[in-house]
């Protein structure tokens, strides 16, 4: 039998899209004009495809260095997220019947209804005092914050893997570390994606942490140098736009080819 289309459901998904769509059409279009074009009609389409603002903006904000730095921000922070995040809430998962752990895991999830602005302040000055201002301090502090949000999805997801595996192993004379190494950690996979994408998602567009964090302009991220941008160019919105797509650019990408993951992840979540 032929199925109705739900019409309220479809605008609604239609709405969205194009509240989606139609700033990032602007971004490109603002992006590929000049000066002359954009000042004639902000929402035509440019009659030349100007890609020396690309260029330009490269030149003026130092891409590269930036995006390297984003790079190694992101990449070792999810490494060390997926690593130690996951052995923290294994540990968690496992003795939940124990006082001490049960508070610890309370603890963790009330850090989640803590707004980052509270903490800002002590959070800068124990990281100056501690020399840990720069990109090592600024992982750190990403695999710390981590933690809340990751612990309460982990625990969900460990309590639904049988404890009769890990039993098995123990038969097997595999230890505390090997059973988690060997067991639980590759049944992980799916979460551990889920947890990975969002990780790297929210280390590469952070503004504030890197903004109250990094004193060494060398060390900047690219959502700072946008910002220092902006402050320099606001005047140029072609050349600003173009710096804007090109931070933008890299996690679209990602997160194209990775969204499977997530709704993977949170699926097998689910059905566990």
């Amino acid at each position: 039998m032929r199925k109705s289309t739900n019409w309220p459901v479809t605008a609604l998904i239609a709405l969205g899209s194009l509240l989606i769509l139609f700033p990032l059409y602007i971004t490109v279009s603002i992006a590929l004009k000049n000066p002359e074009e954009m000042a004639r009609s902000l929402f035509a389409l440019p009659t030349g495809l100007h890609f020396e603002n690309f260029k330009n903006a490269i030149e003026a904000t130092d891409f590269f260095t930036a995006f390297k730095n984003s790079a190694v921000v992101t990449a070792v922070s999810v490494l060390f997220i997926l690593l130690t995040n996951s052995m923290v809430s294994y540990a968690i998962a496992r003795n939940m019947n124990k006082k001490f752990f049960k508070g610890l895991y309370f603890y963790f999830i009330s850090a989640m209804f803590i707004p980052f602005q509270i903490i800002m302040l002590p959070v800068v000055k124990e990281t100056t005092d501690l020399n840990m201002n720069n990109i090592p301090g600024l992982i750190v502090l990403y695999v710390v914050y981590g933690l809340a949000f990751n612990v309460f999805v982990y625990v969900g997801y460990i309590r639904s893997i049988p404890y009769e595996l890990e039993e098995a192993a123990t038969v097997d004379g595999a230890s505390t570390w090997g059973t988690f190494w060997r067991i639980i950690f590759p049944l992980l996979a799916p979460i551990n994606a889920t947890i990975g994408i969002l990780s790297c998602l929210s280390s590469w567009n952070d503004f504030l942490l890197p903004l109250v964090l990094l004193g060494d302009q060398e060390s900047y991220t690219l959502p700072l140098v946008q910002y220092v941008f902006q402050g320099q160019f606001s005047t140029d919105f072609n050349l600003a736009f173009a710096s804007y797509l090109l931070a933008l650019a890299p996690m679209v990408i990602v997160y194209l080819f990775a969204q499977k993951w997530i709704i993977n992840g949170i699926t097998q979540g689910a059905i566990k």
